[in-house]
C-alpha cells in the first residue's frame, strides 16, 4: 500500500471513519483512474460498494454500457465496515413482518434474501472469486430481557416464510446463555472486499469502467457532474451510496441511521463453532430498534481465529445520550459483552458501520421518489446490506429492462404508508431529536480548557457555532458545526473521533470530510497550534 494512501486511509479520509476493519486492513485497496474527461453510458452508478457493483455486473452482462464512480476505493463505504453475515435472519422480527405484510408477502420477503445468497455464491464460482465464501448455520438466542415466546413466534412465523430453521432446547457454544434458541441453516459468510475486488475486476474484464477517488458532486436526470467539473452523461442513474446523496429530503423522513460498532478479538483456531450468533437485542421500551449483538468467526493464521463481535448499536449523533457518563465507550461495553460469553484475547481490531433502518423495516430499492423515472437508489438496509445490495443486483437491472420483478412493489421506495412507521417515527425522530437539542447547551464550552487531548466539542466563537477537537500533538481541529446537508449542529463521537448529525446521519471527519451522507460537501476547516488560539482565532476564522 502506498505510504499516501495508507495515511489516509487511517485519517478516514478514504474510508467512513478512522477506525479501520479487518476487512481493510487485510486487503490492498483497489482503485482505478479518476475521471478525467467527460464520458456518455447507458448507466452511471454512484457508489462502488456491494449494491453498486452488484447493480454494474448484471447490467455489463445484458450489454449495457456502464461506469461507476467511487469517491474512495472499492469496498471503502459501509460494505467495508460491515461484519460480514449473510443471512435471511434479518433484524426485524418475521412474526413483526407478518403483521404489517401478510403471510404471503413475507413469503417474498424471506425468499429474496436466500435467493441473494445464492447469487453471491454463483457469482463467486462462475468468476473465481476466492472470497472465503462459506455455508454455516446462524444461530439466534434470547437477551435476559427478552422472553421464550419471542423464540416460540419467530419459529412458527419463519416456518410459515419456507426458511429452514430448527428450534432447540439450549444454546450450544457460547457461555453464560440459558434458554433455547433457533438455528437458521444454509446462512453464509464471507470476505467482503475479496468478493468486491474480483467482482470489479469481473466487470471491467467485460467492458465496464470504474473511477475510484472521483466524487459525484452533482446528480440529476441526465447524469453526474464531478467535483473536478467532468461529466458522465447518461440514460439512467442509479444512486448506491448507503444514504442516498441526492436526495434531500424524502428519504431521510423515511429511514433513520444507526451506528453499529465492532471488534475483533483473537480466539484459539477451532475453540469456537464457525456459525453465525444473534441474540434478540436489549428489550428498552424507549427504544424502537433493540440493540443486539452479533458474531462470526473469521479464520486469521495459523493459531488464532477473529472472532468478530458487534452491537451497542445507537442512533447516529446521539451516542451519549443512549449510554451513562461511565459508558460512554462503546467498544469497551462490546468487549465486555464478548468477554461473557467466549473465551478471547488480544483486541486487535475495532471499527464501526451505518446501518440505515427504514420506518417499515424494509429496504428501499427502486425508483427515487418524486424524481424523474431513469433515477434509482438502493437505501434502508435494515442491518442486512449486504444481501440487500444483491437483491438490487437483479432488481434495479431489471427495472432499467422494463422487465417484470417479483420484488419491485415490496422494496419500492415510493411504498411508504405512515400508519405502519407513525410510532417509529415519533420515537426515533421526534424523542431522539429531543434528547440531542436537550444536550445541545451542555456540550458547548468557552475554552479549550475543557476539551482534553482526542475529544471534541462545540464553541461559540465570533457568534458562530464551531466543532473543536483537540489531537495529541498540540494542535487542534476547528470546523463548521453545522451540517453541511440541512444545517443541524452536529456531535462528537468520542468512539470514531468524528463530527456526527443526529438530525439525518452525516457525518465528517475532525477536519471536516464527509465520510457519510446524505451531506455531499466537506465542512470548513481551519487548523491551529493550540498556544496561538486565544490570539489568532478571530483572525483565522475570519479569512
Amino acid at each position: 500500500m502506498e505510504k499516501e494512501l495508507k495515511s489516509q486511509i487511517e485519517k478516514g479520509e478514504l474510508t467512513a471513519g478512522s477506525n479501520i476493519s479487518y476487512w481493510t486492513d487485510s486487503m490492498e485497496p483497489k482503485e482505478y483512474p479518476s475521471l478525467n474527461s467527460d464520458i456518455k453510458v447507458d448507466v452511471v452508478i454512484v457508489g462502488a460498494g456491494n449494491a453498486g457493483l452488484s447493480i454494474a455486473y448484471q447490467l455489463i452482462k445484458s450489454g449495457k454500457s456502464v461506469a461507476v464512480v467511487e469517491d474512495g476505493f472499492i469496498g471503502s463505504g459501509e460494505t467495508g465496515r460491515t461484519s460480514a453475515h449473510l443471512t435471511a435472519a434479518l433484524d426485524s422480527r418475521y412474526f413483526e413482518l407478518q403483521k404489517t405484510y401478510g403471510e404471503e408477502k413475507v413469503k417474498l420477503i424471506a425468499f429474496s434474501h436466500m435467493q441473494a445468497i445464492d447469487s453471491i455464491e454463483a457469482i463467486s464460482k462462475t468468476e473465481k472469486i476466492e472470497c472465503d465464501f462459506q455455508r454455516v448455520s446462524g444461530f439466534l438466542f434470547l437477551d435476559p430481557s427478552d422472553i421464550p415466546e419471542t423464540l416460540f413466534k419467530e419459529y412458527k412465523a419463519t416456518m410459515d416464510a419456507g426458511l429452514e430453521v430448527e428450534f432447540h432446547e439450549r444454546v450450544p457454544h457460547i457461555k453464560n446463555v440459558n434458554g433455547p434458541c433457533l438455528e437458521f441453516k444454509n446462512q453464509a459468510k464471507f470476505h467482503p472486499l475479496k468478493y468486491l475486488n474480483g467482482l470489479a475486476s469481473a466487470i471491467t474484464k467485460r467492458g465496464g469502467l470504474i473511477f475510484t477517488g472521483t466524487h459525484a458532486e452533482e446528480i440529476d436526470n441526465k447524469g453526474i457532474k464531478t467535483r473536478e467539473g467532468f461529466r458522465v452523461n447518461a440514460k439512467h442513474i442509479v444512486v448506491a451510496t448507503n444514504s442516498p446523496v441526492n436526495n434531500k429530503f424524502l428519504m431521510h423522513l423515511r429511514q433513520y441511521p444507526y451506528r453499529s460498532y465492532v471488534i475483533g478479538a483473537l480466539v484459539p483456531r477451532g475453540s469456537v463453532e464457525d456459525a453465525l450468533y444473534w441474540d434478540t437485542g436489549i428489550q428498552d421500551d424507549d427504544a424502537s430498534i433493540a440493540a443486539y449483538h452479533y458474531v462470526r468467526i473469521q479464520s486469521y493464521n495459523e493459531k488464532f481465529d477473529l472472532l468478530v463481535c458487534g452491537g451497542e448499536d445507537h442512533p447516529t449523533g446521539l451516542a451519549d445520550t443512549t449510554s451513562p457518563p461511565e459508558e460512554k465507550s462503546k467498544y469497551k461495553a462490546l468487549i465486555q459483552w464478548a468477554k461473557e460469553h467466549f473465551q478471547i484475547g488480544d483486541v486487535i481490531y475495532k471499527w464501526s458501520g451505518q446501518v440505515i433502518y427504514a420506518f417499515d423495516d424494509l429496504g428501499h430499492v427502486g425508483r427515487n421518489p418524486l424524481d424523474k423515472d431513469n433515477i434509482y437508489i438502493v437505501t434502508g438496509d435494515c442491518g442486512n446490506g449486504l444481501t440487500y445490495g444483491a437483491i438490487a443486483g437483479s432488481l434495479i437491472p431489471d427495472l432499467i429492462d422494463n422487465k417484470e420483478n417479483i420484488y419491485e412493489d415490496i422494496y419500492s421506495p415510493s411504498r411508504f404508508k405512515f400508519l405502519q412507521a407513525g410510532k417509529v417515527f415519533i420515537d426515533e425522530v421526534v424523542s431522539g431529536l429531543v434528547s440531542y437539542f436537550k444536550t445541545k447547551k451542555s456540550d458547548e464550552v468557552d475554552s479549550l480548557d475543557d476539551i482534553p487531548a482526542g475529544t471534541g466539542k462545540t464553541m461559540e466563537i465570533n457568534g458562530k457555532s464551531y466543532g473543536v477537537s483537540r489531537g495529541y500533538d498540540n494542535y487542534i481541529d476547528i470546523v463548521s458545526a453545522k451540517c453541511t446537508h440541512l444545517g443541524c449542529t452536529l456531535k462528537w463521537n468520542s468512539d470514531e473521533e468524528s463530527w456526527d448529525c443526529p438530525c439525518h446521519g452525516s457525518r465528517f471527519t475532525n477536519t471536516g470530510i464527509v465520510i457519510n451522507g446524505p451531506a455531499n460537501y466537506n465542512l470548513d476547516h481551519y487548523r491551529i497550534h493550540e498556544g496561538e488560539f486565544d490570539s489568532l482565532k478571530h483572525q483565522k476564522l475570519a479569512d
